[in-house]
């Protein structure tokens, strides 16, 4: 287990690695090839006014006119050991980790993601909880009374969740609940340890429910589909020749089979919300990564962007190792092999 997990925690670090190259191709790489100059990116960055000479002088304050291997070695070193920075009269140093300065801000980055990560994990903490309990929940029933009226209206409700797109649902609850029935907030949310838990809830609770019916309509589909294989199993029907009662037979032993795969998309779905979820973050007005990552995107603000990405690999790698390590808990299958 120990060289398993030794293995797997390399492989993140690559993979890491790997991702912000990638991005920082994209962003320097593709451009110059498409014949792109350090000055036609630093224009960017300066206002419409600005010469030859302080469009140049940008480009290079930037580091533009820099190699490229350069600029991501900048960019690798602090995150490890910080990075000290001339952006003004006085040289700053960022200290580690340190995921570089907003070029239009010249504010550090890292402050920034860390100011907006709690945000964001409320989102997808609350969402979660209720999608999986919803979700799972719903998927055994279906499964239970499997043909009756009652599955077919569950499994037609969870087709609705699954193809309606997160903006227009959170619009339309946004337009019911809180413009026309005035019950919830029209948008934000107050830190956790600045209010009220309960007020806290009440200012998440439409994001939360909007999200959640997203998600919790593919868990009830897979664990119905899930559910209708293991229920046919020899061992199940070994459960039920022992006298054990139906509750333990489809709790005990049909459900635990089937949370195999439903396990496997939390742990991707759960990593993906918490680097931002960039469509329900915008509708609600919610100060989390996603809005962040959407701000920066829109003025190609690259330290910005590199950090979001970085943070968002980081917690879908993160989710993945954990859910590989749960895998022996839910399934006794997993640990004998």
């Amino acid at each position: 287990m120990f060289a398993y997990l030794v293995r797997r925690v390399i492989g993140a670090v690559i993979l890491l690695f790997i991702v912000t190259a990638v991005t920082f191709a994209i962003f320097f790489l593709v451009p110059k090839l498409g014949g792109a100059t350090a000055d036609d990116l630093a224009s960017r960055y300066v206002g419409k006014s600005a010469g030859a000479a302080q469009i140049h002088e940008t480009a290079v304050r930037l580091g533009f006119t820099d190699p490229l291997y350069e600029q991501y070695g900048r960019f690798v070193k602090g995150l490890f050991v910080g990075q000290d920075y001339n952006y003004g009269p006085a040289t700053e140093h960022c200290p580690a980790p340190c995921f570089g300065y907003s070029f239009l801000t010249q504010q550090p980055v890292w402050p920034d993601l860390v100011a907006r990560i709690p945000v964001t994990a409320s989102l997808a903490g609350g969402a979660a909880f209720i999608w999986l309990i919803t979700g799972v929940g719903t998927g055994i029933v279906s499964a239970l009374r499997r043909g009756s009226v009652l599955d077919r209206s569950l499994m037609s409700v969870a087709l609705a969740g699954v193809s309606l797109p997160i903006f227009f649902t959170g619009l339309l609850s946004l337009s019911i609940f809180s413009y026309g029935l005035g019950w919830t907030v029209q948008g934000g949310t107050n830190p956790l340890d600045e209010t009220n838990p309960i007020w806290w809830a009440y200012d998440l609770i439409l994001p939360w429910v909007t999200l959640a019916f997203l998600y919790a309509a593919s868990y009830a589909r897979l664990t119905r589909a899930g559910m209708l294989e293991t229920m046919n199993e020899d061992f199940v029907r070994t459960a039920r020749a022992k006298g054990l009662t139906e509750r333990t037979v489809v709790m005990k032993h049909g459900l635990r089979s089937a949370l195999t795969p439903i396990l496997t998309i939390f742990g991707l779905d759960l990593g993906l919300l918490m680097g931002g979820a960039i469509l329900t973050e915008t509708t609600f007005s919610l100060p989390g990564i996603g809005q962040y990552a959407v701000i920066a995107l829109r003025v190609n603000d690259l330290p910005k962007v590199l950090g979001v990405t970085l943070v968002a690999a980081f917690f879908i790698v993160l989710a993945n190792l954990i859910v590989d390590l749960l895998y022996a808990v839910v399934d006794p299958r997993v640990r004998i092999s």
